[in-house]
């Protein structure tokens, strides 16, 4: 299941990736118009930069803004970096791989063949959708504000 932490984040980056190109906006405006909190929006946002989808500028005009161009974001890729692997067990993952305790054969495991088939058709959505096509299916009330002063 997607925690708030994934939530917001997406949120927060379909936010910035509607900004026109070369603008920045603060922490506080994306948390304000996404009902995020902003300590929460933080920390998440710093995770995004450490992960190399965020930019950060300090100081009078700072903020945040993409690193690389929505279309080059893969929805699957911001997800995992708040998330972690998107397996919903840890034997169906692909990245973070690990036995479960009470399976003799994994391979024979019924439940890690039917939670591998979950992972792999949440990869496939996932991994095939960009940040891009996130913004173009969210409502226009949740636009950055484009009436605020540069």
């Amino acid at each position: 299941m997607l925690t708030n932490k994934g939530k917001y984040g997406l949120k927060a980056i379909v936010h910035l990736a509607r900004l026109d190109a070369g603008e920045t906006v603060q922490v506080a405006e994306i948390a304000q118009t996404n009902s995020i909190p902003k300590k929460f929006l933080d920390a998440i946002l710093l995770d995004l930069r450490n992960a190399g989808m965020l930019r950060s500028k300090k100081g009078p005009g700072g903020g945040y803004a993409l690193a690389k161009p929505a279309r080059t974001i893969k929805v699957g890729a911001v997800i995992r970096a708040l998330e972690g692997p998107l397996a919903p067990i840890a034997c169906a993952s692909r990245s973070a791989f690990r036995a479960c305790d009470d399976c003799g054969k994994i391979e024979l495991c019924p439940v890690r063949s039917i939670m591998s088939e979950v992972r792999d058709a949440i990869a496939s959505v996932v991994d095939n959708t960009t940040v891009a096509d996130l913004a173009k299916r969210t409502p226009s009330r949740f636009q950055p504000n484009k009436s605020r002063t540069a």
